[in-house]
C-alpha cells in the first residue's frame, strides 16, 4: 500500500530517463519497473526499458517490453524497427521481418531499414523479396556502393543475373576505382557468357586490393575453362593463400594441375583440401578420379 498518493507513473519514467543520462543504469530500470507495475501500457517506460536492454545486448530481457510498447502504440516507427531487430538478434527471423513491414508502413521510405530488410529477406531465401527491397533502397540512394551489393547478391541468390549485371553496371559506373564493383561486374560478365570482357575487371580487383580472394579464384577458373590451366595457378594460390579453407579455389586448383599431367602435384594440393575439410565431397571426388587415372582403383573406390 502507498502511503498517501501513489507515484505518478509518467513521473517515474522522467526519472528514470534523467538517471540514464548520469548513467545510473540500475536505478533508472528500477524505475521504469515502477512505472509499469502501476500501469503496464505506458509506452514511455515499456520503450525506454527495452531499449536499454537492447543496448546491452540483453535481447531477451528486451523483447517483452518492447513487444508492449509496439501494442500499446502500434504506428510508432522506432518501437516496430526495434522490435525487429530484438528478435533478429534472437534468431527469430520471420517475426523480425513482421515488425519491419509494419515498421516500413509507417515510414516506407526509411533507407536503413530497407537495406537490413533485403538482407534478412536473403536470409531467409525470399530472394526476389530481398531483390525489390534493394531495388526500392537504390532509388532512394544511388550514392551508396553497399546499397549496389546487396542488391546485386539479392538478384544473385535470385538466379536472375541479367538483373544482377544491370546493377552491376550501375556500379561500376559510379564507382569504376571499387575492387568489389571491378568484381561484380566481371564476375557477371562471366556469366552473362561474355569471359573475355570479364578478365580486364578482375584484373583490376587484383591489382587494387591484394587482400581480396574472390578475383583471383575467379580469374583463374576463367582461365582453366579456357584451357589456360598454367595461367590458372598463380591466381588459384594467391586465393589459397587469402583463404586456406576455400575448397573452390582447392579443387580448381586440382583440376588445374591435372589437366597440366602434374598427378602428383594435384593429389598433393587434393589431400591438403581434404585435411582442411574431411566433409567436403568434391576433393574426394577429384582424388578418386586422379587415383583411377593412376592405376589405383582401390583407393579410387575408397
Amino acid at each position: 500500500l502507498f502511503l498517501g498518493q501513489a507515484p505518478d507513473p509518467e513521473d517515474l519514467s522522467a526519472q528514470a530517463l534523467a538517471a540514464v543520462q548520469q548513467r545510473r543504469f540500475a536505478e533508472a530500470e528500477r524505475l521504469w519497473k515502477q512505472a509499469l507495475e502501476i500501469s503496464p501500457n505506458l509506452f514511455s517506460a515499456a520503450f525506454n526499458l527495452g531499449f536499454l536492454y537492447h543496448s546491452r545486448a540483453q535481447h531477451a530481457q528486451a523483447e517483452p517490453y518492447l513487444a508492449s510498447a509496439a501494442r500499446s502504440q502500434p504506428k510508432d516507427f522506432n518501437a516496430r524497427y526495434l522490435l525487429g531487430a530484438t528478435l533478429a538478434q534472437l534468431g527469430r527471423g520471420e517475426d523480425a521481418l513482421r515488425q519491419w513491414r509494419a515498421a516500413l508502413e509507417i515510414r516506407p521510405e526509411h533507407l536503413p531499414l530497407l537495406q537490413i530488410m533485403a538482407v534478412e529477406y536473403g536470409k531467409g531465401r525470399y530472394f526476389r523479396e530481398a531483390a525489390v527491397l534493394a531495388e526500392r533502397a537504390l532509388k532512394l540512394n544511388e550514392d551508396d556502393a553497399g546499397i549496389h551489393l546487396v542488391a546485386i547478391k539479392a538478384y544473385q541468390d535470385a538466379a536472375d543475373h541479367p538483373a544482377a549485371l544491370k546493377i552491376a553496371e550501375r556500379l561500376i559506373r559510379r564507382f569504376p576505382a571499387l575492387p568489389r564493383a571491378n568484381f561484380e561486374y566481371g564476375y557477371e560478365l562471366h556469366r552473362a557468357g561474355r569471359p573475355e570482357e570479364g578478365l580486364p575487371y578482375l584484373k583490376k580487383a587484383m591489382g587494387a586490393d591484394q587482400t581480396y580472394e574472390e578475383p583471383f579464384f575467379f580469374y583463374g577458373e576463367i582461365l582453366l575453362q579456357e584451357g589456360r590451366a598454367e595461367e590458372a595457378l598463380a591466381p588459384l594460390r594467391k586465393a589459397l593463400e587469402l583463404k586456406p579453407d576455400y575448397m573452390a579455389a582447392w579443387v580448381a586448383l586440382g583440376r588445374a594441375l591435372m589437366s597440366l599431367g602434374r598427378q602428383e602435384d594435384a593429389r598433393t594440393e587434393l589431400l591438403r583440401a581434404v585435411e582442411m575439410n574431411p566433409r567436403h565431397p568434391q576433393p574426394h571426388l577429384l582424388l578418386s578420379q586422379l587415383y583411377f587415372r593412376m592405376g589405383n582403383e582401390g583407393l579410387a573406390a575408397q
